[in-house]
């Protein structure tokens, strides 16, 4: 009585867990279907799930059937087994019995037991192709890419849409045929075991039948496996290039053809021997396919490639390289890049300077990591508030161009102390962050520290751009769900002392709580009871989840891949917008060399826009000549805009996307070689540069500017980066995109003459600390209880020629708030550190040139008498003329800090006389 308690005890529990495990499932996805469809997506979540679901059934389906069919054909088999009388002697008399299977083991127990295994048995595949539904739709939708490979001259359509399809059902027929044969094969096993004895099994005709049957299908699937290898030697990676090379064509494609015919020729002698039932037939057959595939797949290619190749590889490879060059240049959008020459050596003049304003006075001083820390220290007000990324973008202030550097407050409720991270608090009150803080690029106080555009919190903006809803409830670090337009206000910004302002979400993208019905499924949902039981929810309030934006444009777009860095934007008319570049890749692009995770074909098609405040996410197309794009838009029709359809006040924020731009500059510093016989030496390689930041060398990031490309009338925002040779250190030529209309997408990459010496990025550095005024300074820093922290070195080409700039922070031990004190700035022969770009290069080209945005800043008097005395004499000249200048602008505070700093200096000078 016990034990029969125990096991229903046992039965109630597993059906009780079953059943929550269904409900949370079926909260999930009724969660998921409010969601699209809050978004205007719900077209994205229908596809999906039809697909995955009809994909999971039809192959579950079929699996179950193939399964289930074979297995029946081994019934008559086993009955016959099990109905057989067993016996044994014992003192000369026979006695018979009857097995324990033999009683209990009945015609309908057993297809019952075939229906079971088979059911699991689909049940298992068809999981394993979850996420397949992809494959799938681009193979019913592929968009034609216009162009042929060089070998089997199909559209490039047929490997990136159609071939992923057929290599998708090769392997399921491979596992049904597999899995059917061990089930099979387990049955005859169990049955001849019993009634044969170990000796005799398989020897029954109706087991070798059925394998042979099942044989016949393995060797025809596997014809089409080797029919489908042909073309997979499009992706091959073991020649001088990736692609097919000289063996793989005249070798291992000749060795697929005749295994081919071969695995037919198997199959075929398969079936006769049905008939025939001469079975060593078949062994022998299999054998010479096996022997076969060994000498054609190994030994021939072998020989192939040390006899014929090897002794005259650049002959031989040479179409194949070709190949090589050009696809992997159309599949990285490398054809696209214009080369122009750009003169090495010429110097500038102070007018070239003048005439460049625009370019100087974008000249980006900030690095982002010590900026990062200074922004924490003075803009995150809150121990709760966070500046996580610093984003670098231009916006047009006073009608001047410019670039600045931003960062959204956003709101970080780990950060809340512990007795205030109460469920009210988490999920009702502290909801949102707040506004963004701004500065220029190239602009600092006294002090050393950002001069701000916009700052504080409400938002304080000292230019002609205003926040008017700071409110961010979506962004980097909303990684919980709020429930807003509830009883509880919710926490805007903090007042001053104990009072605090508070707001209502005006938006409508999330999703109504409802009633108690609805409560409860969002509470199964999220597993938090407390929706449920909260009084200060209404039926009007509305649950904001997957709020972190790096989950939600994934869960709503999975089938693209995403830039590393989504960049906050402010509109006209105040509102904050997430801008994020997505990308549409393929691993199946013939002959071009894949590069890291990203596949071998990659387009910035997609620009998404992510309102910060209601979470609306709308995707635009960038790219419509892409065929991949064009695919997802047959998909999922509705879901991407044009490009035009974007506001003017965004579309002004569109900027080339860093990833792409590493990526390209990457294969470019190969895949610039277009001649055979020197891509094949790797005379011309180029490698991406290295520079010094915080004393460690690294690799040199791309970074955005503002400056007249050469031959262009007006600045524009453009995306740098430079290439050294290999294996050396000066510079051979910069890569430039474009990033504004109506050029935006150009890439051009301006080479100097190989015969002349330009400097680059680590020979400045070297030459920076070998400079002996430079590197006494930077050592004396060092020892006061401060850390010198080297920042970007920007090449900036002005006109015909190039301008290096490095900023330098201090940073007291005890402080994390690095200031900017000195700027470095080389040109030609000449490198100066100065307080301030101004001065640096007035030091160079000799002339007074102001950079009127430029606040003037200089060092604290405590490292002043290390000057020499002719550097504070035109230190104080500069002072005195800057003051002049505020003087007759009626800048009275700038004029009495710079008469102030002209005091410290003129002190300093008389310290050093006495000295």
């Amino acid at each position: 009585m016990q034990k029969g308690m125990k096991w229903l005890t046992i039965v109630i529990i597993s059906v009780l867990v079953i059943f929550l495990l269904m409900a949370r499932w079926f909260a999930n996805l009724y969660l998921d279907w409010l969601w699209f469809g809050s978004l205007g997506y719900a077209i994205i979540f229908k596809t999906i799930l039809l697909s995955e679901i009809g994909l999971r059934v039809l192959v579950g389906l079929s699996a179950f059937l193939f399964i289930f069919i074979n297995l029946l054909f081994t019934k008559k088999y086993v009955l016959q087994a099990i109905s057989s009388r067993q016996y044994f002697e014992s003192e000369d008399v026979i006695n018979l019995y009857q097995t324990p299977v033999n009683k209990y083991l009945t015609p309908r127990l057993l297809t019952v037991t075939y229906l079971v295994v088979s059911a699991v048995l689909g049940l298992f595949i068809s999981t394993a192709v979850t996420g397949e539904w992809v494959i799938i739709q681009k193979f019913i939708n592929g968009t034609p890419f216009g162009l042929n490979d060089p070998i089997f001259n199909k559209d490039i359509s047929e490997y990136v849409f159609k071939l992923p399809f057929y290599q998708f059902i090769y392997r399921l027929i491979t596992w049904f045929i597999v899995l059917a044969a061990l089930c099979i094969g387990l049955v005859y096993f169990i049955s001849e075991t019993g009634r044969n004895g170990l000796s005799k099994l398989f020897n029954s005709i109706g087991a070798r039948v059925h394998f042979s049957f099942l044989a016949v299908l393995f060797f025809l699937a596997r014809a089409w496996g080797f029919r489908l290898e042909q073309y997979m030697l499009l992706y091959s990676n073991t020649g001088v290039v990736f692609g097919p090379g000289y063996t793989d064509i005249h070798a291992r494609l000749v060795a697929y053809k005749v295994l081919f015919f071969i695995a037919i020729a198997v199959a075929i002698i398969i079936l006769i021997n049905l008939f025939m039932r001469k079975f060593k037939l078949v062994i022998y057959s299999i054998g010479v396919l096996f022997l076969v595939s060994i000498i054609l797949g190994g030994v021939y290619p072998a020989l192939i490639q040390n006899l014929l190749v090897k002794p005259n590889e650049l002959n031989r490879e040479s179409p194949y390289i070709a190949n090589a060059i050009k696809y992997t240049r159309l599949a990285y959008g490398l054809d696209r890049v214009t080369t122009k020459p750009f003169p090495a050596g010429n110097v500038l003049s102070s007018q070239d300077i003048e005439n460049n304003q625009e370019s100087i006075n974008n000249i980006r001083l900030w690095d982002w990591r010590p900026l990062s820390q200074t922004y924490g220290q003075l803009q995150e007000m809150r121990t709760y508030y966070a500046l996580k990324n610093i984003d670098i973008d231009r916006y047009t202030i006073d009608n001047q161009y410019r670039q600045v550097m931003l960062a959204a407050r956003e709101l970080d409720q780990k950060q809340l102390s512990e007795q205030t991270q109460t469920w009210i608090n988490m999920r009702l009150k502290y909801t949102h962050g707040y506004g963004i803080a701004m500065n220029p690029v190239n602009e600092m106080t006294s002090e050393g520290l950002p001069n701000f555009f916009i700052k504080n919190i409400p938002p304080a903006s000292s230019i002609n751009q205003k926040v008017d809803r700071p409110e961010i409830y979506f962004g980097e670090l909303t990684d919980n769900y709020v429930i807003v337009n509830t009883k509880t206000k919710e926490f805007d910004y903090p007042v001053g002392g104990n009072e605090n302002a508070y707001s209502m979400y005006q938006g409508n993208y999330g999703v109504e709580t409802g009633g108690l019905l609805r409560r409860a499924i969002f509470a199964l949902a999220f597993a938090d009871y407390k929706i449920l039981l909260a009084s200060d929810l209404q039926n009007s309030s509305q649950i904001l989840f997957n709020r972190n934006i790096k989950e939600r444009v994934p869960k709503l777009a999975p089938f693209l891949s995403f830039d590393s860095d989504p960049y906050i934007v402010l509109d006209d008319a105040g509102n904050l917008h997430w801008m994020w570049d997505a990308y549409t890749t393929s691993d199946m692009f013939p002959y071009s060399e894949p590069f890291s995770n990203r596949g071998n074909y990659i387009r910035n098609s997609v620009k998404i826009i992510i309102n910060a405040y209601t979470g609306q996410v709308d995707f635009y197309i960038s790219d419509e000549t892409d065929p991949v794009i064009k695919t997802y838009e047959k998909i999922f029709p509705g879901v991407f805009k044009p490009i035009e359809q974007m506001p003017d006040d965004l579309k002004k924020h569109i900027r080339y996307p860093v990833d792409l731009f590493n990526i390209q500059a990457t294969k470019y510093a190969v895949y610039h070689m277009t001649d055979t016989e020197m891509f094949y030496n790797q005379e011309d390689k180029w490698n991406l540069p290295t520079e010094k930041v915080i004393d460690q060398e690294e690799s040199m990031e791309p970074y955005y500017t503002i400056t007249r490309l050469p031959d262009d009338t007006k600045p524009e925002y453009v995306l740098i980066l430079p290439f050294t040779p290999k294996n050396k250190t000066n510079m051979i030529a910069w890569m430039a995109a474009r990033s504004d209309a109506p050029n935006y997408g150009d890439v051009l990459v301006y080479e100097f003459p190989k015969q002349q010496l330009v400097y680059g990025p680590m020979q400045i550095e070297a030459r920076i600390d070998q400079d002996t005024t430079i590197s006494q300074q930077l050592t004396l820093w060092n020892q006061r209880g401060s850390s010198v922290i080297r920042g970007n070195l920007l090449v900036i080409p002005i006109k015909d020629s190039l301008l290096y700039v490095e900023p330098l922070y201090l940073q007291a031990e005890q402080s994390k708030m690095p200031e900017l004190r000195r700027v470095i700035v080389a040109h030609g022969d000449k490198i100066v550190m100065e307080p301030t770009l101004d001065l640096a290069l007035n030091r160079i080209f000799g002339t007074a040139i102001k950079t009127e945005q430029e606040p003037i800043a200089t060092e604290p008097n405590t490292d002043n008498q290390t000057n020499t005395i002719q550097e504070l004499i035109s230190q104080a000249n500069d002072l005195y003329n800057h003051a002049q200048d505020r003087l007759k602008n009626g800048d009275w505070a700038g004029y009495g800090e710079a008469i102030s700093k002209l005091k410290e200096t003129l002190g300093a000078m008389s310290e050093s006389v006495k000295q």
